[in-house]
């Protein structure tokens, strides 16, 4: 009897190899009808894309794994937002100032408060006025440069939203903006401008909700989408991002911002949902006595790998940076948490701490803290990073349990109260609800039959 032939082994993936088929074409299909000089900024971009590695910082090369992405039968999405260019009114009681919402089909609508519309609030999508958002899209600072999924995106970009803040005004209530994601095989990106003049003063809440016909179980989808934010002079603006995307859902998010004179950015991120995220947020505070508070939270289950990293760079004088991420991890899930301030020659007295926090709920959970400092001014009030992965804390359960709290809900009281800096910082009521809603349902959901069990 002969032996059988051995059965051919799939080839192995790169841990930096997205499997989405992308071609040169695809910069073409979504780019029709486009003025010149942003199909030369797609092209550039695309260039960029093929060039680089998935990972161009030599520190993290180890940590990046995109082998849970599964995007073989995803298709980029060429079609820009569709709507009547008008928006509607919001009723005097709303919680917002503006409304956006987008869904997996493209539509887009987008409601105004009388409020906001008598402030000249510009909101909408990005496509209805591109000479207006030139500047802000070509610029070699709008996304990082050495990023290879940035420079996807900046090629792929068939739709996005506009958030234009005039000098001067103050909303009251935020602005949200809603996208409903999850059709199978698909793959969308996007591009959010968020511009604040001087003296302007606002808030977002940014959702990514399951759309209707959302289902986990079907064929992946692709989601690349961006915040480019710019603030001028004594701006105030504060982000709350809640992320609770299905489970066939890939995530890349980049962040980016241009913090000007005594200007201040406040950005709150909440990482839920998802089957692999990755995210990047750049801060540059340019501007003299500019300052940005950064908290993100991570909370994973089931097999979900979160990969964020975080760069800030001091240019001005005696800038502010507090960044803090933390991730508490259930199950199998896993999490990279990498960070790098930079404070160049020119930003004396700087005052900047970073830190990174995971928090292991299982012996299957793995979590990597990386924080990094390159310091080229001696001359600052603070540079410094801590980071810390283990499990709970015993001394704050046996605290807990001597009061008469039994053990599980000791540990459900440890874990949602780490993870509520995000949270308190919400601007609406009803989001800050929802994310508590969400944390407490993931904590029920990854805990079922296994309350009790010691992390190792």
């Amino acid at each position: 009897m002969t032996a059988s032939a051995s059965r051919p082994r799939p080839a192995r993936r790169a841990l930096d190899e997205l499997s989405l088929p992308i071609e040169a074409s695809a910069v073409d299909r979504v780019g029709a009808g486009d003025p010149d000089w942003l199909a030369a900024d797609r092209r550039a971009a695309f260039e960029a894309f093929e060039r680089l590695p998935g990972e161009s910082n030599l520190l993290y090369t180890p940590y990046i794994d995109l082998r849970l992405a599964q995007l073989e039968g995803a298709t980029v999405v060429s079609e820009a937002l569709v709507g009547d260019g008008r928006a509607g009114d919001l009723p005097a009681d709303a919680d917002a100032d503006a409304l956006v919402e987008i869904d997996d089909a493209g539509s887009v609508v987008v409601a105004l408060s009388k409020a906001a519309a008598a402030a000249s609030l510009r909101v909408g999508a990005l496509r209805d006025d591109l000479d207006a958002v030139r500047d802000a899209l070509t610029s070699p600072d709008a996304l990082a440069a050495d990023d290879k999924f940035a420079q996807l995106t900046r090629a792929l970009w068939s739709d996005g939203v506009l958030v234009d803040v005039p000098a001067g005004v103050t909303l009251a209530k935020p602005i949200v903006v809603r996208w409903s994601l999850g059709a199978p095989d698909q793959a969308r990106f996007s591009r959010t401008i968020v511009r604040l003049g001087d003296a302007a003063s606002a808030s977002l809440v940014e959702e990514f909700v399951p759309s209707a016909g959302a289902d986990p179980d079907a064929g992946q989808s692709l989601f690349a989408g961006t915040m480019e934010v710019t603030l001028g002079a004594k701006a105030s603006l504060g982000v709350a991002s809640l992320q609770e995307l299905p489970a066939n859902v890939v995530g890349f998010e980049h962040r980016t911002a241009q913090i000007g004179e005594a200007a201040s950015l406040r950005w709150a991120l909440a990482q839920l949902g998802g089957r692999l995220v990755r995210t990047r947020v750049d801060n540059r505070l340019v501007g003299d006595r500019s300052s940005v508070q950064q908290v993100e939270i991570v909370f994973g289950s089931d097999q979900q790998l979160f990969d964020l990293t975080s760069y800030t760079t001091h240019i001005g004088k005696d800038t502010t940076g507090d960044l803090l991420s933390k991730a508490a991890l259930l199950e199998g899930s896993r999490t990279y948490l990498k960070g790098l301030i930079t404070i160049e020659r020119s930003a004396n007295g700087t005052d900047s701490f970073l830190g990174e926090f995971g928090m292991n709920l299982s012996k299957a959970a793995r979590s990597v803290a990386i924080p990094s400092l390159e310091i080229d001014q001696p001359d600052c009030r603070r540079a410094a990073h801590s980071s810390s992965v283990g499990p709970i804390d015993e001394t704050q359960l046996f605290y807990l349990e001597s009061r008469g709290i039994p053990p599980d809900e000791a540990r459900k009281f440890i874990v949602l109260g780490f993870l509520e800096p995000v949270v308190a910082r919400v601007p609406l009521a009803s989001a800050q609800d929802r994310l508590r809603e969400l944390l407490e349902a993931k904590w029920i959901a990854g805990t079922e039959g296994v309350n009790g069990e010691a992390a190792a």
